[in-house]
């Protein structure tokens, strides 16, 4: 493979150390080219958080499962791939050998050590279902720094700040999705983050009363759009740029200002509300609208369009609608029935939803017959 030199990346491939290791947080770019014309399938992002995971259990098995499954907060982010694509009809296809973007960042020390001992052995490549894509070049998106280095940054914050959610972003209120950055819910994420991963937690709920009493939305431009990402299910996102400020009367809190511009500084990070590890809630510092309006391929909405007609038709049929075991059994009938109409394989399926192959195809049995029988029903 072909490394890049020193002068073209801030990130020299032939250095045998990358960051200090007392680094908390950093993020890489990666740039991927594709070795042939191919469609990009509606959920590839499970695909490059899968590759990601399965490297990092080759170098590190406890550390791949720390990732995957060992907290409440992950300690990484994903984000989709950005670039040139051309548009087809439901999909969109990568070009041959044009540039694509994708970065991971890690949120704290095992992570960001992890990072370091797998750039010592990059693959040449990353392959998605049938489409390889070479592995350029990696640089720093941002760079390497420690939680402390941020709270600091963040004494010295004045002003107001702007963010740019670059793919769609969504939080859970209530059982459902939220596609607006709320002050307090925007802020909260970050805070869930920082308090797990920095060990210099601070007061939630007092902070957030204090963001939701003081911290305002100055200007916005945003637009919604429904997605299937991760797993199962669909998220109805929000993309675009906000500016938050700060009320006069709230900067007398010292630390609360501090945190505030500190939390501005993590979100490029580990981004912004849910699914982040799936390429959702990118966020970058600053007013970029230009760069905030991912392209989506139809196949994407069409699909998450599909799992929320199908969720709703199987949580009226059973007894009990409203209890999240429900709701996570019509979910997965759902994500399963979608898939299999859109032409995806069963073994895929199972796959990316991590369940034995034996489990989705009764699943699959039973989302159908279910199907069916309302079928039946609603013809006589």
């Amino acid at each position: 493979m072909a490394r890049p030199k020193k002068s073209d990346t801030t990130l020299n491939l032939a250095a045998k150390t990358y960051w200090p290791k007392t680094t908390d947080l950093v993020s890489l770019e990666f740039i991927l080219k594709p070795v042939a014309n191919s469609d990009l399938y509606a959920q590839y992002t499970i695909g490059l958080h899968a590759w990601f995971l399965h490297q990092m259990r080759d170098i590190d098995p406890e550390l791949s499962a720390y990732m995957h499954d060992g907290e409440s907060e992950k300690p990484f982010s994903l984000t989709g791939l950005d670039g040139q694509f051309i548009p087809q009809s439901q999909s969109l296809q990568l070009q041959r050998n044009k540039p694509y973007r994708w970065r991971v960042s890690a949120l704290c020390k095992p992570v960001t050590q992890g990072l370091a001992t797998w750039l010592r052995q990059l693959p040449d490549e990353i392959v998605l279902k049938n489409s390889p894509l070479t592995i350029e070049s990696v640089k720093f998106a941002h760079p390497p720094t420690t939680y402390a280095k941020l709270l600091r940054q963040g004494q010295s914050g004045e002003g107001s700040v702007s963010l740019s959610f670059h793919s769609p972003t969504s939080f859970r209120r209530k059982g459902h999705h939220l596609p607006l950055p709320w002050p307090t819910n925007v802020f909260h994420s970050y805070l869930r983050r920082w308090n797990h991963f920095s060990n210099k937690p601070i007061n939630q709920d007092d902070f957030l009363d204090w963001v939701d009493t003081y911290v305002i939305v100055t200007q916005h431009q945003i637009s919604t759009t429904k997605v299937a990402v991760g797993k199962q299910g669909s998220v109805t996102g929000f993309t675009g740029a906000v500016t938050y400020g700060i009320d006069r009367r709230g900067i007398t809190e010292k630390p609360f200002v501090a945190m505030f511009y500190a939390l501005t500084q993590l979100a490029p990070y580990c981004g912004t509300g849910h699914k982040t590890t799936f390429g959702l809630g990118e966020t970058q510092l600053g007013w970029h609208t230009a760069q905030a309006a991912p392209q989506i391929p139809t196949q994407q909405r069409l699909l998450a369009e599909r799992m929320d007609e199908l969720t709703e038709i199987f949580l009226s049929m059973k007894k009990r609608q409203g209890g999240r075991r429900a709701i996570d059994t019509a979910e997965t009938w759902a994500t399963i029935v979608a898939r299999r109409e859109q032409g995806d394989s069963l073994l895929e399926i199972a796959d990316d939803m991590e369940l034995a192959y034996e489990t989705a195809k009764t699943y699959s049995k039973l989302a159908r017959r279910a199907l069916r029988e309302l079928n039946d029903r609603e013809k006589r």
